[in-house]
């Protein structure tokens, strides 16, 4: 027997607010580390000169453990048949266990420590989100999903920028991660008991086997050819657009001479630009995808002006003394991009999922896309770009958000491959 889904024609009432708190909550809490935290307390412990590499290997790794963190929570959360419903329990755990390992984030003494409680807050976190996202295909019908979509996508940009402040504001590392920490935690909880879940009353026909275990992470894309471009495409443009994360807060101190508190007000000030074009233009490109049914334009024209964006932060340099203008003139053009794709994105992945009885599974899958590159990227910046561009050109940073940004408009482009959406 199947979990019972019956047809409605909206969401739930109260829905929309509480999940879009737990979003805003779970993206404060592991967005600000990535996006300044890890590399301040990084830098605090080793130093500037050393700082890409550290932050790399702790930024890569945890990124690793949230790759194979959300499918398996997906899976598992299909699979649930507990009489508190299918995504409850396992969101409950994620938001508890996140919330301890980011409060310890900034008081470890050592890069190991750092290394293990950043991991334990990525599997968690993304224990956490596997089920969330799943319940708005749950709970909320096809036409409402563009709303429920742009109006999610704005947590993310005010995440961003309730972060910034925190970072910019708080006098201590511990601070800085013991703040989101609590606020991430509960906004979760209040999700979580106010969820009219659903409840599986049957387990599936089939046993939880080895094979079904490393089916949770691989579809077939020659099968499910809609979903396989839809995963693809993600994955390039959130390569672009998550290629400036802490790095961002390392270019200004290497390439502009900031030290530490200016390279966190100035991030302050790139991510209020950032998130004021973000918002704005992810509610209006929700609502509006929904009026004229139509996903792709949005996605498409959204991983372009991302990839622009991070390619203009990468001319920086060449503007001397207004490089710092350069690059807030970038962050407009970014958020304008990442406020298209993260208004519309959501809606569309849903709308091209191949089966509504593995829908957390195939979300978990589809959210690879997200964590692969967070993994990769920053890999990839610390341990090869930046230093190797470093020494063969004088400008290893602008080398790397070159590169990242081609992926981005790479991705944008590739969305028109996508038949099932329009």
């Amino acid at each position: 027997m199947e979990p019972d889904a019956p047809a409605r024609t909206r969401e739930p009432r109260g829905f929309a607010v509480t999940y879009w708190l737990a979003s805003y909550g779970l993206y404060l809490g592991i967005l600000t580390p990535i996006l300044g935290g890890l590399a301040v307390r990084v830098q605090n412990m080793v130093g500037l000169e050393a700082a890409p590499a550290v932050l790399g290997l702790v930024m890569g790794v945890g990124s690793l453990f949230a790759l194979v963190a959300q499918p398996l929570a997906g899976r598992l959360s299909d699979r649930t048949t507990s009489k508190f419903g299918m995504r409850r329990p396992w969101i409950l755990a994620g938001v508890l266990v996140a919330g301890v390992s980011l409060a310890l984030v900034g008081v470890v003494p050592a890069v190991w420590m750092l290394l293990v409680v950043w991991c334990l807050a990525q599997i968690a976190s993304n224990f956490a989100q596997g089920p969330e996202t799943a319940a708005v295909a749950d709970q909320v019908p096809h036409l409402r999903r563009g709303f429920i979509s742009g109006l999610a996508g704005t947590a993310t940009p005010i995440a961003i920028l309730t972060g910034a402040v925190i970072l910019n504001a708080a006098p201590s590392d511990a601070l800085r991660s013991l703040v989101p920490a609590l606020l991430a935690t509960a906004f979760g909880l209040l999700f979580v008991f106010t969820l009219k879940d659903r409840v599986r009353t049957q387990p599936p026909a089939e046993r939880f086997s080895w094979k079904e275990f490393f089916g949770t992470f691989y579809f077939n894309p020659r099968t499910h050819r809609d979903l396989g471009w839809a995963w693809l495409t993600k994955a390039l443009i959130m390569f672009a657009f998550g290629a400036l994360g802490g790095f961002l807060t390392l270019f200004t101190g290497a390439q502009f001479g900031l030290d530490v508190p200016a390279q966190l007000a100035f991030n302050l000030s790139a991510t209020m630009v950032q998130v004021a074009a973000m918002v704005i233009v992810s509610v209006i490109a929700g609502k509006w995808s929904d009026k004229i049914n139509r996903r792709k334009p949005f996605v498409t024209l959204g991983g372009v002006l991302v990839g622009l964006g991070v390619i203009v932060v990468a001319l920086s340099p060449l503007a001397g003394d207004a490089g710092l203008t350069v690059i807030l003139v970038a962050e407009a053009i970014l958020g304008i991009g990442a406020g298209l794709f993260f208004g519309v994105d959501q809606a569309m992945c849903i709308d091209v999922l191949p089966d509504e009885d593995s829908m957390a599974k195939d979300l978990g899958v589809l959210n690879i896309a997200n964590t692969l590159p967070a993994m990769v990227a920053p890999f990839l910046a610390g341990t090869i770009f930046i230093p190797i561009g470093t020494a063969l050109f004088g400008g290893g940073y602008s080398v790397w958000f070159a590169f990242a940004g081609v992926v981005g408009i790479i991705g944008g482009l590739l969305v028109t491959k996508i038949r099932g959406v329009k």
